[in-house]
């Protein structure tokens, strides 16, 4: 029988949902394909994983990047008077080559969408959707579990990113917080976490 707590899972659950009907709201995927984008969902909401951190993550891509076009896709996610506030960086001459988008919905509770707006073909193109689909392809239910009450246990003032709780979990064996603190000095990372999992 599992020892997880179930009222972990059920607010994983009762978020994952409250997270979909925000893009639903929002219309967050036909804002972006009004502009002849392919829009994807990645990160923990893609994965099952969404725990306390109210965030949900999309990398967008057109064959070329045009800031107007990206703007006219943003314009139309705005127009939702519970959008109130958005962040724009353009990160063309940097190593991600994308233009950033952050929107913050707010209802009762405030959440934030994050939008990479990426070239087809580029570096970083379908390597977070190669990650989420591996991920889910290896991790175990115990596994699962085990990231998901890691995720609502860890305080709110440690940042640490998901992509390091699933690599120690699932390649690491870590169990507990004080494992996953242990597991990071021994892997410390240093940017962007460049791990896919191989079959196990």
């Amino acid at each position: 029988m599992s020892e997880f707590p179930m009222p972990h899972l059920h607010l994983s659950q009762a978020n994952s949902q409250k997270a979909f009907n925000i893009i639903e709201q929002c219309q967050i995927k036909q804002a972006w394909q009004s502009i002849g984008a392919q829009i994807n969902l990645i990160g923990s909401l893609k994965m099952g994983l969404l725990a306390k951190h109210r965030d949900i993550d999309f990398h967008i891509y057109t064959p070329k990047l045009d800031v107007a076009q990206s703007f006219a896709a943003m314009a139309q996610i705005a127009k939702n008077p519970k959008i109130v506030h958005v962040k724009y960086r353009n990160l063309l001459n940097e190593e991600d080559s994308c233009l950033e988008w952050h929107a913050w919905y707010r209802d009762e509770e405030e959440w934030q969408i994050d939008m990479i707006h990426i070239v087809q073909g580029s570096k970083y193109a379908g390597y977070f959707e190669k990650q989420a689909e591996r991920i889910l392809a290896v991790m175990s239910e115990q596994q699962k579990e085990t990231i998901l009450k890691l995720k609502f246990e860890i305080p709110d003032n440690v940042k640490i990113a998901g992509i390091e709780i699933y690599q120690g979990v699932i390649e690491g064996g870590v169990r507990n917080f004080e494992e996953l603190q242990q597991w990071r000095v021994n892997h410390p990372q240093n940017g962007i976490v460049k791990w896919i999992p191989n079959s196990l």
